[in-house]
């Protein structure tokens, strides 16, 4: 028997070809997921180990709270503990730091944009050991007028020491004296950021910390471990609010915190992606080892005639499918290096920038690239394994084999109860992924995702006669003869039609329910301005990072405009849930925005407190009058007046903080957007001139009417879904190969009819159109499938949405149309070699042919 299936496999290479290469499309995606996401934990690796060269013992607060806009925050620690550390028996030096925003501003005026990677401003310490290891040309910061830069910026932009640079600050724009290159490690590589170094006191009074170090970092005497002088350290420190790590340490944390990052978004995300490719995969080994134990239903028969038994002939079946996937999975293993550069570049055409070094392929790349690999080909083979360990002796005696069994009015009931049990299944996994919060949300959504596509797939031959019979008839009455036979065959075999469709379905249902989400947060948004937003003008960078709050100031002054409201984002707790908060002037902000309100008003906010929306309140109990524990990075819980409760106007968010209060709380004070209306009378030109002369100072920061910040945003959600749709082109390619591949395979099987359609008068070119409208009503069967499906999980994710401002859904019908058109026109593609394999059949062979 061993010697058979090898024989077999040799014997049948091409028409195994395109189930292994299915595999290889979604292995070399999970691979190259992996590849990508370890070269980037990698390069953060080496940064932080090269950004502390030098420094053996680092002391940092320990109370964190993450925020939206700026990251990690931490305490900070006072200018007084430095000399302290400095008198600790092992210490050579001790010397503080701090960093902030800073962007630097090119030689033609426009800021420097990183795609997403910070702008840092950091301080340069006076101690050579600190400052030795990333100095490259000049020399380092010694007075409030002097900046460095790294290495990268300045090679990119065409800047030399003894430039004068702008930097961008959230004190505004400041002009410097380049003194000086740093770089970090061989490559200089700052995962994508820039940096600007200041001296230490410079720093500080830039990045508003007088008096206050982010961090202190320590150099040892000469003898001493780093482990030994972080014991002396921090029990000389004994304070339970700072803790003290070796540089390798405080690396490794900061390295392990961002790889962290990574994986849980973008390794998930694109793990998900290769997760729907090897679905689609399955589908198609499924189908593929279905057709073609149906085609050996005789050569299995002989074998259990010669003797053997049900279980060779399993373990036969089975063992051609883990060559197969032993093969297929190799080969997707080396091709996920390929893919992961892919993907590196596909990610930076959508504006993301990548830290990049040297590809790291770690054994648990290779250990799971095949294991999925063999895993799903032996998933998807063993139902078809189980049905061929029933063919009887006897069937070898047979002259030829239907393709088609009878169907059975109970089998059809059987398979409708069980299809829609687990449909059902499917939806209520959704559901409680969607509207409850139980276990793992995300587990529960993919979970229900993927039984809802396994109950439509077994749903789905009862409704691919009738559909094949609508979608293939305007073709058998344009096309005649070669469209009549076409309809017929997608119409003869619904359990293989339907298959084939439902790989095809899975790319589409899930491209239609993105667009569908899209279009529907695209229609929220516009609802949202238009009802909620009376300002004319709204202010924001491109990254939607802080800047000067002098930039509300200076407009405030300008006689054209009636009201300017700046808006500030923080991160706070409450009993220990990090939460999100808006800041801003209640007054000048109640002119720009329209907020309802259930209790009090925004305005009573004038003299500090706090306002929150109407569920919130209901959920806590809160009523206007009470104070709410908001604890604040530094300054421990504080007791703050509620004075008003609001209804959603998926602008303000779920609190809402006076900007007296805000700069009481918060060190860090900087806006994040500006909402500007103009005087009454005053035209449009004017009004928008006005800001623009202000905004000269602050090149960062954009300016938007109401049309433009609408456009603006539907542009960065159709960016949004064009990457999507184009992770998802994957999964859609596998299918369209599992289209081929049937069509491939049912020429071997319909050799005969094929012969005798040629001798009673059928042209080549007759055949190759039935093939091509076959193929074409199959891959509309696909997409009116995924149609349905995907806009059953558009509406549903959209209802589930509502809390967060998505409440308008949409159905961009004119988009969904394109997917069938494409998917048409796909199917024509697919058809192409099956057509050409077709047309040469040799007439009197295959009318011999048993």
């Amino acid at each position: 028997m061993l010697n058979a299936t090898l024989k077999g496999l040799a014997a049948h290479k091409l028409r195994l070809a395109l189930t292994a290469l299915a595999i290889v499309l979604g292995v070399s995606f999970v691979s190259g997921t992996y590849v990508l996401t370890d070269t980037i934990s990698k390069t953060f690796d080496e940064l932080f180990q090269n950004v502390t060269q030098g420094v053996d013992v680092v002391v940092r607060g320990k109370d964190t709270i993450s925020d939206q806009s700026m990251g990690e925050l931490r305490t900070p620690l006072p200018e007084s503990l430095r000399p302290r550390i400095e008198q600790v028996d092992g210490v050579k030096l001790a010397e503080g730091s701090v960093s902030g925003y800073a962007q630097f501003v090119k030689k033609d005026g426009k800021p420097v944009t990183t795609g997403g990677a910070p702008t840092l401003g950091v301080s340069m310490g006076s101690a050579p050991e600190l400052n030795d290891p990333y100095l490259r040309s000049g020399r380092m910061p010694t007075s409030s007028s002097e900046v460095v830069m790294d290495v990268l910026t300045a090679r990119k932009y065409g800047f030399a020491v003894g430039d004068q640079v702008k930097v961008l600050l959230q004190t505004g724009a400041k002009e410097f004296n380049l003194v000086g290159l740093i770089g970090f490690g061989e490559a200089d590589n700052l995962a994508g950021a820039t940096l600007a170094g200041f001296d230490v006191a410079t720093a500080q009074r830039l990045f508003d910390k007088q008096g206050r170090y982010d961090e202190i970092n320590v150099v040892a005497d000469e003898g001493v471990s780093q482990t030994d002088l972080r014991n002396r350290v921090a029990a000389a420190i004994a304070d339970p609010r700072y803790e003290t790590l070796t540089r390798e340490e405080y690396a490794e944390k900061n390295a392990q915190s961002i790889s962290d990052t990574i994986g849980r978004f973008l390794g998930t995300a694109l793990l998900a992606f290769a997760g729907v490719a090897l679905l689609v995969g399955a589908f198609l080994i499924f189908n593929t080892f279905t057709i073609v134990l149906a085609q050996r239903t005789r050569e299995l028969a002989l074998l259990r005639c010669l003797g053997a038994s049900r279980r060779q002939v399993l373990n036969s079946v089975l063992l051609e499918s883990f060559v197969v996937g032993l093969i297929a999975s190799v080969v997707g293993l080396g091709a996920g290096v390929l893919v992961a550069l892919g993907l590196r570049r596909l990610l930076e055409a959508f504006g993301g920038e990548l830290p990049t070094t040297s590809l790291q392929v770690l054994p648990r790349t290779v250990i799971v690239a095949l294991a999925v690999g063999i895993g799903i080909t032996l998933i998807s083979a063993v139902m078809p394994a189980l049905k061929a360990t029933r063919v009887p002796p006897v069937a070898a005696l047979r002259e030829e084999v239907a393709a088609t069994a009878p169907r059975r009015i109970g089998r059809l009931r059987v398979r409708g109860l069980v299809g829609t049990l687990i449909t059902a299944i499917g939806v209520a996994l959704l559901a409680v992924g969607l509207f409850q919060n139980v276990g793992s949300r995300l587990a529960n959504l993919a979970a229900g995702a993927v039984v809802i596509f396994l109950g439509v797939a077994v749903l789905s031959p009862l409704f691919t006669r009738p559909l094949a019979r609508v979608i293939g008839w305007p073709i058998a009455s344009a096309f005649r003869e070669p469209g009549k036979l076409a309809r017929l065959n997608a119409m003869r075999n619904p359990r293989r039609t339907a298959s084939t469709a439902a790989a095809l379905m899975i790319g589409l249902a899930l491209v239609t329910f993105v667009s569908i989400l899209a279009a529907s947060i695209k229609a929220s948004a516009t609802e949202t301005l238009d009802r909620s937003i009376a300002a004319d003008y709204i202010l924001n960078t491109e990254m939607f990072t802080p800047f000067s709050p002098e930039l509300a100031k200076q407009l405030a002054r300008q006689p054209e405009l009636e009201a300017v409201a700046p808006a500030r984002a923080g991160a706070w707790k409450l009993r220990g849930q990090t939460k999100q908060l808006i800041a801003t002037d209640p007054a000048l902000y109640d002119r720009v925005v329209r907020t309802q309100t259930t209790a009090g008003a925004i305005t009573d906010l004038s003299g500090g407190g706090l306002a929150v929306k109407d569920t919130v309140a209901e959920t806590e109990g809160w009523k206007v009058g009470d104070s709410v524990p908001m604890e604040f990075l530094g300054r421990g819980v504080q007791q703050v007046p509620l004075k008003a409760i609001y209804k959603d106007n998926s602008v303000n968010g779920d609190f809402l903080l006076s900007l007296r209060d805000y700069e009481r709380f918060y060190d860090n004070q900087a806006d994040q957007q500006v909402l500007v209306r103009a005087k009454a009378g005053v035209a449009p030109a004017e009004s928008r001139a006005a800001i623009e002369r202000v905004l000269t100072s602050f090149p960062n920061v954009q300016v938007r009417d109401q049309a433009e910040y609408k456009a603006e945003q539907a542009r960065q959600i159709d960016q949004l879904l064009a990457l999507v749709s184009a992770l998802l082109g994957l999964a859609i390619l596998i299918a369209l190969f599992g289209i081929v591949n049937t069509l491939a395979l049912s020429i071997f099987e319909r050799v005969r009819e094929l012969g005798l359609l040629r001798a009673v008068g059928a042209t080549r070119g007759q055949l190759r159109r039935m093939i091509r409208w076959e193929a074409v009503i199959i891959a509309v069967l696909g997409a009116v499938f995924g149609l349905v499906v995907g806009s059953f999980f558009g509406w549903a994710v959209v209802r589930a949405l509502t809390d967060l401002g998505i409440t308008v859904f949409s159905v961009p019908a004119g988009q969904l149309v394109g997917y069938v058109v494409a998917a048409a026109i796909a199917g024509v593609l697919a058809a192409i070699l099956p057509g050409r394999r077709a047309a040469k059949v040799d007439v009197l062979r295959a009318i011999a042919a048993q």
